[in-house]
Order: C-alpha cells, then structure tokens, then sequence
C-alpha cells in the first residue's frame, strides 16, 4: 500500500497569508507546493545556495516548476546592475506557498550568486548586457 506524501503542516496562525487552508478545501487544486515540508525546503535552499553555473541556476528553475509548480524569474533589474542585488528574482504568485519561503528562495539564490560570481555574469551576458565590454 503506498503511503501519502507528507505535505507541509500549516503555519502559525496570522503569521502567514499562504492561503493552505483554501488550496486544500478546493476540489482538484494544484497540491504540489504542499510537498514543500520544512526540511524539503531547507534541502532546496541549500541547493540554490550551492549553484555551479547558470546551467544549474536554470536547472533548478525547471524542476522547481515540475516538482512544486514555482514559477521563478532570474533576470538582471530594470536600472544598472552593480551588485547581486540588482538581479531581479521574482516568483509568481502561487496559493500554498509560505511568505518566508518566498522571502527566503531569492535570497538563497543571490548567496549563490555571491559564491559563484561568474554566474551572475554569464546571467547579464545571455541578456546581452555585457556585449560592448
């Protein structure tokens, strides 16, 4: 008999507006992000904390989507770029998903960013940013 995935317990109440309770009562709702326990999510942090390249930035992006249905955007800001905080990391709107996870994914991803700055600048050259240097 195969058992049921474990899904994420529910946080404080008032502490967060992720809206789990709704997504649970609606009939044939997108329950992946629920699979994001607390020590899923730390392991995930960690990975994006850990990037090797942008091929491993967009990797995870991929299967962050397949697996928990996040929709993330790494992408250099609308003004000039001079540290890693001037890349814009933007996650959709998704019910189920805590306001400290979605705090706490771009700022794992600019530690990684931090870590392997080579990144970032392979990030600004794919959006032609560095083509006159």
């Amino acid at each position: 008999m195969n058992a049921p995935l474990p899904i994420r317990q529910p946080c404080p109440p008032g502490a967060c507006d992720c809206g789990r309770e709704r997504l649970l009562a609606e009939p044939g709702a997108d329950l992946r992000i629920l699979r994001l326990t607390r020590q899923e999510e730390k392991r995930l942090l960690e990975r994006l904390e850990c990037l090797a390249s942008l091929d491993d930035l967009e990797h995870m992006q991929r299967r962050m989507y397949e697996q928990l249905g996040i929709r993330l955007r790494v992408a250099p800001g609308h003004s000039e770029v001079r540290s890693m905080r001037g890349i814009s990391i933007e996650i959709a709107e998704l019910p189920g998903l805590c306001r400290k996870t979605r705090q706490a994914i771009p700022a794992a991803i600019r530690r990684g960013l931090q870590k392997q700055p080579e990144i970032a600048y392979r990030l600004l050259d794919a959006h032609d940013l560095l083509r006159d240097a």
